[in-house]
């Protein structure tokens, strides 16, 4: 007979889910042990091996989970009743709203992929794919030239990611600006230099 799922399976899933991203994040992809993830998460083995069977089970989960959030974030905030330059603020800030707080699943997403099949990585570029195309879009509707002659809307497209994807090196919730005003910055830089672009 098949086993039923416990009432509180997905709180525990996701406790799991953010436990492994901490000991993942600190001692890397090939040091981290189901031992010790199954310890910092305060559970069994067994019980861990019950959610998932290994640690590539657990890398994809949390990086399916973190990107799927983060496209449900973006596509919430996504208004077509403003213009394209406010609309592109408006999705920025979704991103760096999101990411608080997540600087350990944003590791092992930028650090962890290498573990995974094919088919995960497939499952995973889909919704990153997704992603991009939703701010390719407005950036093209802002400057619909970047791609005549040569095409360079994907370079201002990643340079944008750049900013936003590598902000949890440096960014301090305590520091001299908040996330929001970080979000205005990479918007108008953006901004003002898709102007530029030839």
């Amino acid at each position: 007979m098949a086993r039923t799922r416990a009432v509180d399976f997905e709180e525990k899933q996701r406790g799991i889910l953010t436990n492994a991203a901490a000991v993942f994040a600190e001692v890397g992809m090939e040091k981290a042990s189901m031992s010790m993830i199954a310890s910092y998460s305060n559970v069994s083995k067994a019980l861990l091996y019950h959610y998932y069977p290994g640690k590539d089970a657990l890398i994809f989960d949390i990086v399916r989970t973190h990107l799927t959030e983060l496209d449900g974030a973006i596509e919430a905030a996504d208004r077509s009743d403003v213009t394209p330059q406010d609309r592109l603020r408006l999705l920025v800030k979704a991103v760096m709203n999101n990411y608080e707080g997540r600087d350990n699943e944003h590791k092992v997403q930028l650090n962890g992929t290498s573990a995974l099949s094919q088919e995960q990585l497939s499952e995973l570029q889909a919704i990153e794919r997704r992603i991009v195309k939703r701010f390719s879009s407005v950036i093209q509707e802002i400057n619909p030239e970047l791609n005549q002659g040569r095409p360079l809307l994907m370079p201002v497209t990643m340079s944008l990611f750049g900013m936003m994807n590598w902000v949890y090196m440096w960014f301090r919730p305590n520091g001299p600006i908040s996330r929001d005003e970080y979000a205005d910055i990479a918007t108008t830089l953006i901004l003002e230099g898709v102007k530029a672009v030839r």
